[in-house]
């Protein structure tokens, strides 16, 4: 089986994760792949398959004869789709010999155009799969768990020479909990790589420090008509909150290496207000001074309106990891080379969000991010190629190849 044909079948299994959920798995659902890809697992060969009660998955391939001793190797994706958008009743759709041109998304009114993503046009010619316009496609990133797969079956059938190589599926990721219970004593490698990035051919290692940010805001309602110096108004307090933030700091208007605060959601009425941010940037030191400038808009508007008229709420999510892969840079130069392997020149960029890998590198195991052949993620103009999904397993088979030497 290809990948993307197992890539077809897996985004048909609603998989969405749950940000309101306290439970790993944030939702059962999650179970439903988890199983299937650890059945497909041991039809394959693969050994040691083990799903646990959180739905992680685990599954090793020994290593060939008089490799024993050779560096263990992981590879890595993740089973969830995003929860803030539609990942259920998924009606993937494939076009051969894409002309390059705009594509109707089913009757949902949508277009994906050039016009909107500029590379549609270098896909010309290739096999593209997309949405119907009302769901994600869910390559972000079960186009990671195929490839990984048709990797995994490609050593077994064979026969290439390869070190011990672990298998590894998560949950949650997309809530930020996808490498929080990970059993790395189990996963047994040395160095990994996550397979959950865009366009093939990329590589990532560097990427935001990140954290979320709750700010509550408590008024007081009183009869607007007796309002006069009394009636303290939640939601216009959150609205001047908001307005002591860098306006030029958000994701629309940043890029590259530049952080942000990016406002998720806002509800609120005289009595309760609420905003949800996510902060982030790549610099520890700009990090640092975005949670400072939260803490002093808080601080500023409690000394104005009262003591506990705000309250700011900040939970950590992940760290750069770059300085943490750089004592392993090996792991990054044999994927460098595994691109350039496979005639692409590697695409090194930083990533503007966080993977599993993060988590798992400041946990001791030095992770970077792989390109799968996805684009437009998170949203209904999600899109992928055959020939992406094929060139990023080659990819990871040229890693294997590598770590054999």
């Amino acid at each position: 089986m290809k990948a993307y044909e197992r890539f077809l079948k897996y985004v048909q299994i609603n998989t969405a994760s749950s940000e309101t959920s306290d439970t790993t798995p944030s939702t059962a659902c999650q179970f439903d792949l988890a199983n299937l890809v650890a059945e497909e697992m041991r039809e394959i060969g693969v050994s040691e398959v083990y799903v646990d009660e959180h739905a992680y998955v685990y599954g090793v391939i020994p290593a060939s004869e008089g490799l024993e001793d050779a560096m263990s190797i992981g590879f890595i994706a993740h089973l969830d789709t995003i929860p803030d958008f539609p990942g259920e009743n998924v009606k993937p759709r494939l076009i051969e010999n894409y002309d390059g041109g705009e594509i109707v998304l089913g009757n949902s009114g949508r277009v994906l155009s050039p016009a909107d993503f500029p590379h549609l046009p270098s896909l010309k010619g290739r096999s593209i799969i997309v949405t119907d316009g009302t769901t994600v496609l869910g390559a972000d990133n079960k186009a990671g768990v195929a490839e990984i797969m048709e990797m995994a079956e490609t050593v077994i059938k064979e026969g290439i020479p390869h070190s011990r190589i672990a298998i590894g599926f998560c949950p949650d990721e997309e809530i930020g909990h996808g490498a929080s219970l990970m059993d790395l004593k189990r996963f047994g490698a040395k160095v990994a790589y996550t397979a959950d990035g865009g366009a093939e051919g990329g590589v990532e290692y560097e990427n935001f420090n990140a954290c979320g940010a709750k700010v509550s805001f408590n008024g007081f309602n009183v009869h607007p008509g007796s309002a006069k110096d009394t009636m303290i108004n939640a939601s216009l307090v959150a609205m001047e909150f908001n307005s002591m933030l860098p306006s030029g700091d958000t994701p629309r208007d940043t890029e590259g290496y530049e952080g942000f605060f990016h406002l998720t959601s806002m509800e609120g009425d005289v009595e309760k207000a609420t905003l949800n941010y996510i902060v982030r940037d790549h610099d520890a030191g700009s990090f640092e001074a975005r949670r400072a400038c939260l803490a002093h808009a808080a601080k500023l508007l409690n000394k104005k309106y009262g003591e506990g008229t705000v309250d700011l709420e900040i939970k950590e999510h992940y760290r750069n990891m770059c300085e943490a892969v750089k004592p392993h840079f090996h792991v990054v130069e044999n994927a460098l080379e595994a691109i350039k392997a496979v005639g692409l020149e590697p695409s090194v960029e930083p990533i503007r969000g966080g993977t599993d890998g993060a988590q798992l590198t400041f946990r001791g195991l030095p992770c970077p991010n792989l390109g799968t052949g996805g684009y437009a993620y998170h949203g209904p103009y999600e899109h992928i190629s055959v020939e992406g999904m094929e060139i990023s397993t080659r990819i990871l088979l040229n890693i294997v190849e590598r770590y054999a030497k």
